[in-house]
């Protein structure tokens, strides 16, 4: 069995999509696990449906506005570089509201249910592929799985949403009385839960440079500083994850091939462009190609 997974990294999702779409249009892979967290979960209901086009044009459309309802942050150049900063109106009218977040994103879960529709969700349910997101239960304190053929079309697209609101930046979903938020906060790469269900091969696109490349700048505020926190945090959940991994696939006699981004894409992965995001479609497109020709070339050297 293969199984296609793909990490958390919000705008950088798009550097995944061109990734996959070499893996399953050139390639020809044919996976029948499909695991994404946070933006791999916007991902992989339409690869796994061969609809590679079609979730192509929207993430390379998406714009603040395609996932806020209420942003909570400005973006602003700093150095060569946009940072964010907080937009204290829309926080504090959040707040008043009665917002446990600084922002929403129920903008996304509109978006949700017009790029993703019943029919696609049917038609995803009668195939031999199975979708699976991660969301992490803030109440029972655990990370949850939540498979295409385990729900109702309103309670996946849910599901969906909820694996990719980044709290507390985005929503804070209560669903079935508990509150959840980004899968990420618990795994960014679910290459363990794949091998749990049978993968005896996984491809697993992970959103960060193998290395560090980078220091962050100064926190500025304690927005900022919450931020920076953030990232830290969440990098170090994915290297745990692809670290036990690893571990996982050694003992169940499973290979891995890991396709990491080569160059830093953005030091802020809330910020969505689409420009930059056309872009990065295509640098992870040409990315996974050129690892197949330098593949094919120590292959042919070890027969030679």
């Amino acid at each position: 069995m293969k199984a296609l997974v793909i990490s958390g990294g919000g705008s950088k999702g798009a550097f995944a999509g061109g990734v996959a779409q070499y893996l399953i249009e050139d390639l020809h892979k044919d996976y029948e696990l499909y695991l994404g967290t946070s933006t791999g979960s916007l991902l992989v209901s339409h690869l796994a449906l061969q609809e590679v086009e079609k979730i192509k044009e929207v993430y390379t459309s998406v714009t603040q506005n395609s996932i806020f309802s209420n942003c909570p942050f400005q973006i602003k150049k700093r150095f060569g570089e946009d940072t964010i900063e907080i937009n204290h109106f829309n926080v504090i009218r959040n707040f008043l509201k009665g917002s446990k977040t600084f922002g929403e994103s129920k903008n996304l879960r509109k978006l949700l249910g017009e790029v993703f529709t019943e029919e696609e969700f049917i038609k995803l349910q009668k195939s031999t592929k199975e979708v699976i997101v991660t969301v992490s239960n803030l109440s029972l304190n655990t990370v949850e799985y939540k498979s295409v053929n385990d729900f109702s079309y309103e309670d996946f697209c849910d599901w969906v949403w909820i694996s990719c609101n980044y709290i507390p930046f985005m929503s804070l979903v209560r669903k079935n009385g508990c509150e959840y938020a980004d899968g990420g906060f618990a795994v960014q790469v679910p290459i363990e839960e794949a091998i749990r269900r049978g993968a005896k091969h996984v491809d697993a696109i992970i959103l960060h440079t193998e290395t560090p490349l980078f220091n962050r700048m100064p926190s500025r505020s304690p927005f900022t500083a919450l931020t920076n926190l953030f990232s830290y945090m969440m990098d170090r959940i994915e290297y745990q994850n692809i670290k036990i991994g690893k571990y996982e696939a050694k003992i169940k006699d499973t290979t891995i091939n890991f396709y990491y981004t080569p160059t830093l894409l953005t030091t802020n992965s809330l910020i969505f462009k689409k420009e930059e995001m056309k872009d990065w479609w295509h640098k992870g497109y040409q990315y996974a190609q050129q690892k197949d020709v330098d593949t094919q070339e120590i292959q042919g050297e070890d027969n030679g």
